[in-house]
C-alpha cells in the first residue's frame, strides 16, 4: 500500500511538472508587470531663471504649434515661479490669490478639457497679469 501511495505521488508530481512546462495556449492572458515610471514632460528651451512671462510665452507658442505637453510644462514652470513667496508659519495651506496663478490654473484646466482656445486666452491673460 505504501508503495502504491509513493508511486501515485510521483506520478502526480511528474504530471504537474509536465503541465507547467507547456506554453500558454494562444490568446490566453499572461499578466505582464506594468511600468509605473512616467517619462518627463518636454521642457521649453528656456533658462531656468527666466521670469514667469517667458515660460508663459513659450507655452503659448507650444500650444499654437500643437505641442500640448510642452505647453503644460511651460505653464507649470511659470506657475511655480509665481508661487515663490513668503508665507507665515502655519499658513502654508492657504492657496495663493495671485491673479496670474489663478489664470494659469484655469488654462491648465482648459487644456485638460481639450479646449485649446480657452487655454490660449487664459495664457494671454496670465501674461498680461504677470507683467503688471
Amino acid at each position: 500500500m505504501r508503495r502504491l501511495i509513493c508511486l501515485a505521488s510521483a506520478l502526480c508530481a511528474v504530471s504537474l511538472h509536465a503541465a507547467l512546462a507547456q506554453p500558454a495556449p494562444r490568446g490566453s492572458f499572461v499578466a505582464q508587470p506594468q511600468s509605473t515610471i512616467v517619462p518627463p514632460l518636454p521642457v521649453p528651451a528656456i533658462d531656468e531663471d527666466a521670469p514667469p512671462e517667458t515660460f508663459l510665452r513659450a507655452a503659448e507658442r507650444a500650444l499654437a504649434a500643437g505641442r500640448t505637453e510642452e505647453a503644460r510644462s511651460g505653464m507649470e514652470m511659470a506657475q511655480t515661479r509665481l508661487l515663490d513667496r513668503s508665507v507665515p508659519l502655519g499658513q502654508t495651506h492657504i492657496p495663493s490669490d495671485q491673479t496670474p496663478v489663478k489664470l494659469i490654473s484655469q488654462a491648465l484646466q482648459a487644456l485638460d478639457d481639450g479646449d485649446r482656445l480657452t487655454c490660449l486666452r487664459m495664457i494671454q491673460a496670465a501674461i498680461a497679469a504677470a507683467g503688471r
